[in-house]
Protein backbone atom coordinates (compact mmCIF):
# COMPACT_ATOMS: atom_id res chain seq x y z
CA UNK A 1 0.00 0.00 0.00
CA UNK A 2 1.18 3.44 -1.03
CA UNK A 3 2.46 5.76 2.07
CA UNK A 4 -0.43 8.30 1.77
CA UNK A 5 -2.91 5.76 1.58
CA UNK A 6 -1.58 3.52 4.66
CA UNK A 7 -1.46 6.89 6.70
CA UNK A 8 -4.94 7.63 5.81
CA UNK A 9 -6.01 4.33 6.83
CA UNK A 10 -4.35 4.40 10.27
CA UNK A 11 -5.83 7.87 10.54
CA UNK A 12 -9.29 6.45 10.03
CA UNK A 13 -9.08 3.66 12.46
CA UNK A 14 -7.39 5.87 15.20
CA UNK A 15 -10.70 7.79 14.58
CA UNK A 16 -12.65 5.26 15.48
CA UNK A 17 -11.00 3.99 18.13
CA UNK A 18 -10.73 7.45 20.22
CA UNK A 19 -14.49 7.28 20.36
CA UNK A 20 -14.21 4.09 22.96
CA UNK A 21 -17.75 3.14 22.35
CA UNK A 22 -16.51 -0.34 21.68
CA UNK A 23 -13.49 -2.31 22.59
CA UNK A 24 -10.38 -1.18 20.58
CA UNK A 25 -9.75 -5.41 19.61
CA UNK A 26 -13.19 -5.36 18.44
CA UNK A 27 -13.13 -2.13 16.30
CA UNK A 28 -9.79 -3.09 15.11
CA UNK A 29 -10.94 -6.75 13.64
CA UNK A 30 -14.01 -4.66 12.19
CA UNK A 31 -11.84 -2.57 11.08
CA UNK A 32 -10.10 -5.46 8.79
CA UNK A 33 -13.41 -7.05 7.95
CA UNK A 34 -14.64 -4.05 6.87
CA UNK A 35 -11.21 -3.59 4.23
CA UNK A 36 -10.42 -7.53 3.33
CA UNK A 37 -7.66 -6.01 1.36
CA UNK A 38 -5.24 -5.92 3.69
CA UNK A 39 -1.92 -7.85 3.59
CA UNK A 40 -0.33 -8.95 7.13
CA UNK A 41 2.26 -6.21 6.81
CA UNK A 42 -0.41 -3.33 6.59
CA UNK A 43 -2.90 -5.12 9.33
CA UNK A 44 0.23 -5.09 11.80
CA UNK A 45 1.14 -1.02 10.88
CA UNK A 46 -2.50 -0.24 11.39
CA UNK A 47 -3.01 -1.95 14.90
CA UNK A 48 0.34 -1.44 16.30
CA UNK A 49 -0.17 2.28 15.44
CA UNK A 50 -3.86 2.26 17.17
CA UNK A 51 -2.25 0.82 20.21
CA UNK A 52 0.46 2.98 20.30
CA UNK A 53 -1.59 6.27 20.39
CA UNK A 54 -3.83 4.19 23.43
CA UNK A 55 -0.71 3.58 25.67
CA UNK A 56 1.05 7.43 24.85
CA UNK A 57 -2.54 8.99 24.71
CA UNK A 58 -1.31 11.98 27.36
CA UNK A 59 2.09 12.34 25.84
CA UNK A 60 0.64 12.46 22.34
CA UNK A 61 -2.77 14.71 23.29
CA UNK A 62 0.08 17.22 24.91
CA UNK A 63 2.66 17.38 21.19
CA UNK A 64 -0.16 17.10 18.98
CA UNK A 65 -1.71 20.72 19.42
CA UNK A 66 1.66 22.19 17.59
CA UNK A 67 1.13 20.33 14.67
CA UNK A 68 -1.44 20.83 11.52
CA UNK A 69 -4.36 19.00 10.11
CA UNK A 70 -6.72 16.77 11.54
CA UNK A 71 -5.65 15.50 15.07
CA UNK A 72 -6.80 12.54 14.58
CA UNK A 73 -3.77 12.33 11.90
CA UNK A 74 -1.07 14.23 14.15
CA UNK A 75 -2.01 11.04 16.82
CA UNK A 76 -1.68 8.56 13.46
CA UNK A 77 2.11 10.14 12.52
CA UNK A 78 3.18 9.80 16.65
CA UNK A 79 2.26 6.60 17.10
CA UNK A 80 2.56 5.07 13.15
CA UNK A 81 4.07 2.04 13.50
CA UNK A 82 6.64 1.57 10.59
CA UNK A 83 10.30 2.85 9.00
CA UNK A 84 10.48 6.32 9.55
CA UNK A 85 11.58 7.19 5.83
CA UNK A 86 8.48 5.49 4.87
CA UNK A 87 5.87 7.19 7.53
CA UNK A 88 7.85 10.61 6.26
CA UNK A 89 7.81 10.00 2.22
CA UNK A 90 3.65 10.77 3.12
CA UNK A 91 4.04 13.60 5.15
CA UNK A 92 4.33 17.52 3.61
CA UNK A 93 7.20 19.30 4.74
CA UNK A 94 5.28 21.48 7.30
CA UNK A 95 4.50 17.60 9.05
CA UNK A 96 7.91 16.56 8.69
CA UNK A 97 9.45 19.97 10.75
CA UNK A 98 6.74 19.35 13.50
CA UNK A 99 7.31 15.61 13.77
CA UNK A 100 11.51 16.09 14.40
CA UNK A 101 10.43 18.74 16.55
CA UNK A 102 8.26 16.44 18.67
CA UNK A 103 10.77 13.50 18.73
CA UNK A 104 13.90 16.25 19.75
CA UNK A 105 11.77 16.58 23.05
CA UNK A 106 13.53 14.68 26.01
CA UNK A 107 11.31 12.70 28.11
CA UNK A 108 13.27 14.63 31.27
CA UNK A 109 11.68 17.58 30.44
CA UNK A 110 8.44 16.41 30.34
CA UNK A 111 5.82 16.38 33.07
CA UNK A 112 5.01 13.27 35.09
CA UNK A 113 1.83 12.55 33.28
CA UNK A 114 3.14 12.89 29.82
CA UNK A 115 5.74 10.45 30.99
CA UNK A 116 3.23 7.39 32.65
CA UNK A 117 0.39 8.24 30.25
CA UNK A 118 -2.02 6.94 33.12
CA UNK A 119 -5.22 8.43 33.89
CA UNK A 120 -5.30 10.59 37.09
CA UNK A 121 -7.56 8.00 39.18
CA UNK A 122 -5.33 4.98 38.55
CA UNK A 123 -2.02 6.63 39.35
CA UNK A 124 -1.67 6.65 43.23
CA UNK A 125 -3.41 3.15 43.94
CA UNK A 126 -0.37 2.16 41.91
CA UNK A 127 2.71 4.44 43.97
CA UNK A 128 0.59 3.25 47.19
CA UNK A 129 0.96 -0.41 46.11
CA UNK A 130 4.67 -0.61 44.33
CA UNK A 131 6.18 2.70 45.46
CA UNK A 132 9.72 2.52 43.35
CA UNK A 133 8.32 -0.17 41.23
CA UNK A 134 6.03 2.40 39.39
CA UNK A 135 8.43 3.90 36.57
CA UNK A 136 9.03 -0.39 36.01
CA UNK A 137 5.66 -0.83 35.93
CA UNK A 138 4.74 2.06 33.45
CA UNK A 139 7.89 1.26 30.78
CA UNK A 140 6.65 -2.34 30.89
CA UNK A 141 3.05 -1.71 29.93
CA UNK A 142 4.09 0.56 26.90
CA UNK A 143 6.28 -2.40 24.94
CA UNK A 144 3.19 -4.65 24.83
CA UNK A 145 2.79 -8.47 25.77
CA UNK A 146 4.35 -11.29 24.56
CA UNK A 147 2.32 -14.69 23.41
CA UNK A 148 2.71 -17.50 26.03
CA UNK A 149 0.80 -20.95 25.03
CA UNK A 150 -0.11 -24.02 27.17
CA UNK A 151 0.51 -27.54 26.18
CA UNK A 152 -2.48 -29.77 25.87
CA UNK A 153 -0.67 -32.35 28.73
CA UNK A 154 -3.79 -34.43 27.74
CA UNK A 155 -2.13 -34.77 24.24
CA UNK A 156 1.45 -33.84 24.23
CA UNK A 157 4.40 -32.80 25.88
CA UNK A 158 5.90 -29.51 26.35
CA UNK A 159 8.82 -30.70 24.66
CA UNK A 160 7.98 -31.73 21.66
CA UNK A 161 5.55 -29.06 20.90
CA UNK A 162 8.70 -26.77 21.42
CA UNK A 163 10.60 -28.76 18.98
CA UNK A 164 7.33 -28.81 16.43
CA UNK A 165 6.96 -25.41 16.48
CA UNK A 166 11.05 -24.50 16.05
CA UNK A 167 11.03 -26.86 12.98
CA UNK A 168 8.07 -24.53 11.42
CA UNK A 169 10.64 -21.44 12.18
CA UNK A 170 8.90 -20.38 15.81
CA UNK A 171 11.20 -19.81 18.44
CA UNK A 172 9.72 -20.90 22.08
CA UNK A 173 11.55 -21.11 25.47
CA UNK A 174 9.84 -22.59 28.36
CA UNK A 175 7.80 -20.41 30.70
CA UNK A 176 9.74 -19.65 33.86
CA UNK A 177 6.89 -20.77 36.25
CA UNK A 178 4.34 -22.37 34.61
CA UNK A 179 5.61 -26.34 33.84
CA UNK A 180 3.10 -26.46 31.11
CA UNK A 181 4.14 -22.81 29.15
CA UNK A 182 6.10 -21.42 26.36
CA UNK A 183 7.28 -18.17 25.13
CA UNK A 184 6.91 -17.11 21.95
CA UNK A 185 8.43 -13.64 20.71
CA UNK A 186 6.88 -11.79 18.27
CA UNK A 187 3.27 -12.57 16.67
CA UNK A 188 3.46 -15.84 14.49
CA UNK A 189 0.26 -16.65 13.08
CA UNK A 190 -0.43 -20.13 14.85
CA UNK A 191 -4.09 -20.90 13.74
CA UNK A 192 -2.81 -22.64 10.72
CA UNK A 193 -0.05 -24.88 12.86
CA UNK A 194 -0.58 -28.35 12.74
CA UNK A 195 0.24 -28.53 16.38
CA UNK A 196 -2.60 -26.11 17.40
CA UNK A 197 -5.12 -27.88 15.19
CA UNK A 198 -4.16 -30.88 16.55
CA UNK A 199 -5.12 -29.04 19.86
CA UNK A 200 -1.62 -29.77 21.46
CA UNK A 201 -1.21 -26.18 23.03
CA UNK A 202 -3.85 -22.83 23.30
CA UNK A 203 -2.57 -19.66 23.68
CA UNK A 204 -2.87 -18.75 27.09
CA UNK A 205 -0.97 -16.11 29.22
CA UNK A 206 1.56 -18.33 31.92
CA UNK A 207 -0.19 -16.03 34.57
CA UNK A 208 -3.71 -17.38 33.51
CA UNK A 209 -2.14 -20.64 33.72
CA UNK A 210 -0.56 -20.42 37.07
CA UNK A 211 -4.44 -19.69 38.34
CA UNK A 212 -5.56 -23.07 36.70
CA UNK A 213 -3.04 -24.77 38.91
CA UNK A 214 -4.14 -23.50 41.89
CA UNK A 215 -7.59 -24.93 41.98
CA UNK A 216 -5.43 -28.77 41.46
CA UNK A 217 -8.53 -30.11 39.62
CA UNK A 218 -7.95 -34.14 40.02
CA UNK A 219 -9.31 -36.78 38.52
CA UNK A 220 -12.96 -38.09 38.85
CA UNK A 221 -14.06 -34.58 40.87
CA UNK A 222 -16.77 -32.31 40.46
CA UNK A 223 -15.85 -28.76 39.32
CA UNK A 224 -17.42 -25.68 37.87
CA UNK A 225 -15.57 -22.35 36.41
CA UNK A 226 -17.63 -19.95 37.15
CA UNK A 227 -17.41 -17.30 35.03
CA UNK A 228 -15.82 -19.63 32.18
CA UNK A 229 -15.55 -16.85 29.44
CA UNK A 230 -14.38 -18.26 25.97
CA UNK A 231 -12.72 -21.04 28.57
CA UNK A 232 -8.89 -20.92 28.41
CA UNK A 233 -9.35 -21.85 32.24
CA UNK A 234 -11.65 -24.38 31.73
CA UNK A 235 -9.89 -25.92 28.83
CA UNK A 236 -6.56 -26.25 31.16
CA UNK A 237 -8.49 -27.62 34.31
CA UNK A 238 -9.86 -30.07 31.95
CA UNK A 239 -6.77 -31.60 31.03
CA UNK A 240 -5.59 -31.47 34.78
CA UNK A 241 -8.46 -33.83 35.15
CA UNK A 242 -7.99 -36.04 32.26
CA UNK A 243 -11.26 -35.51 31.05
CA UNK A 244 -12.74 -37.60 34.05
CA UNK A 245 -15.03 -36.30 36.48
CA UNK A 246 -17.73 -33.60 35.58
CA UNK A 247 -16.47 -29.56 34.83
CA UNK A 248 -19.30 -27.76 34.22
CA UNK A 249 -18.61 -23.65 32.15
CA UNK A 250 -20.48 -21.73 33.34
CA UNK A 251 -21.38 -17.83 32.01
CA UNK A 252 -23.66 -15.30 31.48
CA UNK A 253 -22.95 -14.82 28.32
CA UNK A 254 -23.72 -17.54 25.88
CA UNK A 255 -22.48 -16.06 23.44
CA UNK A 256 -18.44 -16.57 24.83
CA UNK A 257 -19.21 -20.09 25.29
CA UNK A 258 -19.81 -20.24 21.86
CA UNK A 259 -16.05 -19.60 21.51
CA UNK A 260 -15.23 -22.11 23.91
CA UNK A 261 -16.76 -25.12 21.76
CA UNK A 262 -14.42 -25.18 18.49
CA UNK A 263 -11.45 -25.35 21.63
CA UNK A 264 -13.07 -27.99 23.19
CA UNK A 265 -13.10 -30.18 20.04
CA UNK A 266 -9.74 -29.23 19.67
CA UNK A 267 -8.53 -30.30 23.09
CA UNK A 268 -10.10 -33.84 23.06
CA UNK A 269 -11.79 -32.82 26.43
CA UNK A 270 -14.88 -34.77 26.83
CA UNK A 271 -16.00 -33.87 30.57
CA UNK A 272 -16.82 -30.30 29.88
CA UNK A 273 -20.23 -29.35 30.04
CA UNK A 274 -20.52 -25.41 29.13
CA UNK A 275 -24.21 -23.88 30.41
CA UNK A 276 -25.28 -20.10 29.91
CA UNK A 277 -26.70 -19.07 32.99
CA UNK A 278 -28.50 -15.53 33.87
CA UNK A 279 -27.01 -14.53 37.25
CA UNK A 280 -25.05 -15.75 39.87
CA UNK A 281 -28.22 -16.80 41.61
CA UNK A 282 -29.58 -19.05 38.78
CA UNK A 283 -31.20 -22.53 39.43
CA UNK A 284 -28.31 -24.20 38.10
CA UNK A 285 -26.08 -23.01 40.76
CA UNK A 286 -28.86 -23.50 43.89
CA UNK A 287 -28.94 -27.28 42.60
CA UNK A 288 -25.20 -27.53 42.85
CA UNK A 289 -24.87 -26.45 46.33
CA UNK A 290 -22.80 -28.23 48.52
CA UNK A 291 -21.88 -30.54 45.98
CA UNK A 292 -18.76 -29.66 44.25
CA UNK A 293 -14.91 -30.32 44.86
CA UNK A 294 -12.99 -27.50 43.61
CA UNK A 295 -14.71 -24.32 42.23
CA UNK A 296 -12.89 -21.16 40.50
CA UNK A 297 -14.67 -17.66 40.48
CA UNK A 298 -12.73 -16.28 37.49
CA UNK A 299 -14.64 -13.08 38.27
CA UNK A 300 -15.23 -9.98 35.96
CA UNK A 301 -13.44 -7.29 36.76
CA UNK A 302 -11.63 -4.27 35.13
CA UNK A 303 -8.93 -5.88 33.43
CA UNK A 304 -6.27 -3.43 34.36
CA UNK A 305 -3.61 -6.23 34.38
CA UNK A 306 -4.07 -6.60 30.84
CA UNK A 307 -2.77 -3.37 30.01
CA UNK A 308 0.04 -4.50 28.15
CA UNK A 309 -2.52 -5.78 25.39
CA UNK A 310 -5.82 -3.59 26.14
CA UNK A 311 -4.66 0.03 26.44
CA UNK A 312 -7.55 1.19 25.87
CA UNK A 313 -8.91 -0.06 29.12
CA UNK A 314 -7.21 2.51 31.10
CA UNK A 315 -9.04 5.60 28.98
CA UNK A 316 -12.71 3.17 29.21
CA UNK A 317 -12.84 2.29 33.24
CA UNK A 318 -13.09 4.67 35.95
CA UNK A 319 -12.70 4.86 40.03
CA UNK A 320 -16.75 4.86 40.14
CA UNK A 321 -16.77 1.78 37.40
CA UNK A 322 -13.95 -0.15 40.26
CA UNK A 323 -16.27 0.44 43.31
CA UNK A 324 -19.49 -0.98 41.10
CA UNK A 325 -17.24 -3.98 39.80
CA UNK A 326 -16.23 -4.64 43.69
CA UNK A 327 -19.80 -5.09 44.53
CA UNK A 328 -20.38 -7.44 41.44
CA UNK A 329 -17.31 -9.36 42.71
CA UNK A 330 -18.83 -10.00 46.12
CA UNK A 331 -21.73 -10.87 45.13
CA UNK A 332 -20.43 -13.24 42.60
CA UNK A 333 -17.86 -14.92 44.92
CA UNK A 334 -20.43 -15.34 47.89
CA UNK A 335 -22.95 -17.16 45.39
CA UNK A 336 -19.95 -19.39 44.25
CA UNK A 337 -18.90 -20.64 47.25
CA UNK A 338 -22.07 -22.01 48.37
CA UNK A 339 -21.48 -24.92 45.96
CA UNK A 340 -18.50 -25.78 47.49
CA UNK A 341 -18.61 -29.10 49.50
CA UNK A 342 -17.31 -29.79 52.71
CA UNK A 343 -13.70 -30.39 52.46
CA UNK A 344 -13.18 -28.40 49.16
CA UNK A 345 -11.64 -25.74 47.61
CA UNK A 346 -12.59 -22.09 46.60
CA UNK A 347 -10.39 -19.62 44.55
CA UNK A 348 -11.19 -16.56 44.01
CA UNK A 349 -8.98 -14.42 40.91
CA UNK A 350 -8.85 -11.29 38.66
CA UNK A 351 -7.13 -9.78 36.13
CA UNK A 352 -6.59 -6.56 37.98
CA UNK A 353 -3.71 -4.49 39.75
CA UNK A 354 -6.13 -2.95 42.27
CA UNK A 355 -6.86 -3.47 46.09
CA UNK A 356 -10.50 -2.94 45.75
CA UNK A 357 -11.33 -5.63 43.43
CA UNK A 358 -8.21 -8.25 45.04
CA UNK A 359 -7.09 -8.44 48.59
CA UNK A 360 -10.40 -6.08 49.72
CA UNK A 361 -12.79 -8.85 48.17
CA UNK A 362 -10.84 -11.93 49.69
CA UNK A 363 -10.24 -10.39 53.07
CA UNK A 364 -14.13 -9.36 53.58
CA UNK A 365 -15.19 -13.21 52.15
CA UNK A 366 -12.84 -14.50 55.17
CA UNK A 367 -14.13 -12.58 57.70
CA UNK A 368 -17.75 -13.08 56.49
CA UNK A 369 -17.29 -17.14 56.45
CA UNK A 370 -15.52 -18.70 59.16
CA UNK A 371 -16.32 -22.11 57.65
CA UNK A 372 -13.94 -21.27 54.72
CA UNK A 373 -10.03 -21.36 55.33
CA UNK A 374 -7.62 -19.27 53.59
CA UNK A 375 -4.74 -21.60 51.80
CA UNK A 376 -1.27 -20.28 51.05
CA UNK A 377 -1.27 -19.82 47.54
CA UNK A 378 2.82 -20.08 47.65
CA UNK A 379 2.37 -23.20 49.84
CA UNK A 380 0.12 -24.21 47.11
CA UNK A 381 2.10 -23.70 43.95
CA UNK A 382 5.32 -25.02 45.86
CA UNK A 383 3.46 -28.24 46.51
CA UNK A 384 2.58 -28.40 42.71
CA UNK A 385 6.44 -27.68 42.15
CA UNK A 386 6.26 -24.43 40.57
CA UNK A 387 9.64 -22.68 40.87
CA UNK A 388 10.22 -19.70 42.91
CA UNK A 389 6.63 -20.04 44.10
CA UNK A 390 7.10 -17.03 46.89
CA UNK A 391 8.38 -14.90 44.69
CA UNK A 392 4.83 -14.56 42.93
CA UNK A 393 3.13 -13.95 46.03
CA UNK A 394 2.08 -11.55 49.02
CA UNK A 395 0.34 -10.37 52.15
CA UNK A 396 -0.67 -12.71 55.22
CA UNK A 397 2.11 -13.19 57.88
CA UNK A 398 4.23 -15.36 55.46
CA UNK A 399 4.52 -12.88 52.45
CA UNK A 400 2.68 -16.04 50.30
CA UNK A 401 -1.21 -15.40 50.96
CA UNK A 402 -1.99 -14.20 47.94
CA UNK A 403 -0.94 -14.94 44.22
CA UNK A 404 0.15 -11.40 42.88
CA UNK A 405 1.40 -11.28 39.57
CA UNK A 406 2.97 -7.70 38.24
CA UNK A 407 4.04 -7.32 34.15
CA UNK A 408 7.68 -6.01 35.09
CA UNK A 409 8.37 -8.69 37.64
CA UNK A 410 7.00 -11.52 36.66
CA UNK A 411 6.50 -10.60 32.57
CA UNK A 412 2.92 -12.17 32.62
CA UNK A 413 -0.49 -9.53 32.44
CA UNK A 414 -1.31 -8.85 36.22
CA UNK A 415 -3.03 -11.11 38.07
CA UNK A 416 -4.38 -11.76 41.71
CA UNK A 417 -5.50 -15.07 43.04
CA UNK A 418 -6.83 -15.84 46.90
CA UNK A 419 -7.55 -19.99 47.45
CA UNK A 420 -9.85 -21.21 50.71
CA UNK A 421 -10.75 -24.64 51.99
CA UNK A 422 -13.64 -25.37 53.30
CA UNK A 423 -14.28 -26.91 57.00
Amino acid sequence: MHPKALLEACTELVRLTLKFDHPADAIVSRFFRDNRGLGPRERATLAETVYTVLRKKLLFDHLAPSGSGPKERRLAILGFYGPGDFLRSALTDQEKRWLDQCEAVKPDDLMERHRHNLPEWLVQPLKDQLGDGFWPLVENLNLGAGLDLRVNALKAKRADVQKELQQAGIKAVPTPFSPLGLRIAGKPALNKNEAFLRGDFEVQDEGSQLLAMLVDAKRGEMVVDFCAGAGGKTLALGAAMRSTGRLYAFDTSAHRLDALKPRMARSGLSNVHPAAIAHERDDRVKRLSGKLDRVLVDAPCTGLGTLRRNPDLKWRQTMAGVEEMAVKQAAILQSASRMVKSGGRLVYATCSVLPQENEAIADAFSAANPEFVPLSAGEVLANLKVENAPSLCSGGNNGQLYLRLWPHLHQTDGFFAAVWQKK
